[in-house]
């Protein structure tokens, strides 16, 4: 069992008999996670949600018939809980007539299950967030020498659990099937989009795009769509997990840069499936990108384990200096620029230095970044 470091988080959740909610995009191992954890209890039990029989029973608001359907089970796993409708009330009614079942719910989809289960569960429950292997699950599980050895590889085809360490080919077809298949699938399923190839081009524009600001005008003529579609779009695969955003840091100085956003993927396997590029990095020009892409994907997963709250930007000014990534937390900053040669001199902007105070700067490359990857 590879030890993930979301799961003392979860079982400290449980124990206080707290629904836990379990967000993640498909495959990252939330499955197998939750049952690890129910394995470990008495009188547990695991319904999968995407079975129509189950997402049948589970659609009443009967607390006898939930019970029923539930049976005398004290740890219960609602696994891919968006699929069923009005879920939150159905959890709620659990939870309040039956408080002595402990509840695990998991999804794939952000938007439905929040939805459904937020103003519901208030004050019931936790949420958390879980991604495919951090760096530092894969040095918890292994060694920093093992973890740092299998960099490139990381680079190239990202920590999917059912990628991580499996032969090149395998790798690249498991990773074309996850895009291709499971990606989309609450996506395309809750949401009901006529033109998935439209999603799909979008995911390249934005591939190939990484480290620069994005405008939206310009996906929206590429695309030749109305800018209102690419936004929601890009909701919904924020959503899914399947991209993120970072928003300019700015005080309003008339030099900086404050509009657009930049966009990376939670994986570096899944942009590579997208752009169809898995060549070896000496053949490839996008290797800053790559690093860039690793570095603050990593960055982000090590928040969500650690369930710490950050503000978290990059910023630039109009003569074009910029810092790849900032996190904020209790009013002061820590910068990180990401270069992947570690003979890169960088010194941080003369304008940033001007406006901002109680800040730590810090150049990443391939000899230190486990050192920021706790």
């Amino acid at each position: 069992m590879f030890l993930r470091k979301i799961k003392d988080r979860i079982e400290s959740a449980f124990k206080i008999n707290k629904v836990v909610v379990l967000l993640g995009a498909r495959r990252v191992g939330k499955t197998t996670l939750v049952k690890s954890i129910i394995d470990e209890l008495p009188e547990s039990r695991y319904i999968n949600c995407e079975l129509l029989q189950n997402r049948e029973l589970l659609q009443t608001t009967n607390s006898e018939k939930l019970f029923s359907f539930i049976g005398s089970y004290k740890h219960v796993v609602f696994d891919e809980a968006q699929s069923v409708p009005n879920i939150g009330n159905v959890l709620k009614i659990i939870h309040d007539t039956y408080p002595e079942i402990k509840i695990i719910a998991t999804g794939s989809s952000a938007l439905s299950l929040q939805q459904d289960s937020g103003e519901p569960l208030t004050g019931r429950s936790r949420f958390f967030t879980m991604t495919a292997f951090s760096f530092s699950e894969l040095v918890q599980n292994e060694d920093i020498v093992s973890a740092s050895a299998k960099l490139e590889n990381l680079l190239r085809f990202g920590t999917y659990p059912d990628v991580y360490n499996k032969p090149e080919d395998f790798a690249i077809e498991e990773l074309d099937n996850i895009a291709s298949n499971y990606l989309y699938k609450d996506v395309l399923q809750f949401e009901r989009l006529k033109k998935p190839e439209i999603l799909h081009n979008l995911l390249k524009l934005l591939a190939f795009q990484i480290g620069g600001e994005v405008s939206l005008n310009e996906l929206s003529n590429k695309l030749d769509v109305h800018i209102n579609t690419v936004k929601r779009y890009i909701e919904l695969l924020e959503n899914s997990f399947i991209i993120f955003s970072l928003s300019p840091l700015s005080n309003n100085p008339r030099n900086e840069i404050g509009k657009n956003k930049k966009y990376y993927f939670y994986d570096n396997g899944i942009r590579n499936s997208i752009i169809r590029n898995f060549n070896t990095l000496e053949y490839r020009n996008d290797v800053g990108h790559l690093w860039e892409n690793f570095f603050i994907s990593e960055m982000r997963k090590n928040n969500f384990n650690s369930g710490k709250i950050k503000n978290t930007y990059f910023w630039r000014n109009y003569q074009k200096k910029e810092i790849d990534y900032i996190e904020e937390f209790g009013g002061e900053f820590k910068l990180y620029e990401c270069k992947y040669n570690p003979d890169r001199k960088v010194k941080i902007p003369m304008d940033f230095k001007n406006n901002y105070s109680s800040y730590e700067f810090n150049v990443v490359n391939t000899e230190n970044f486990w050192k920021f990857l706790d």
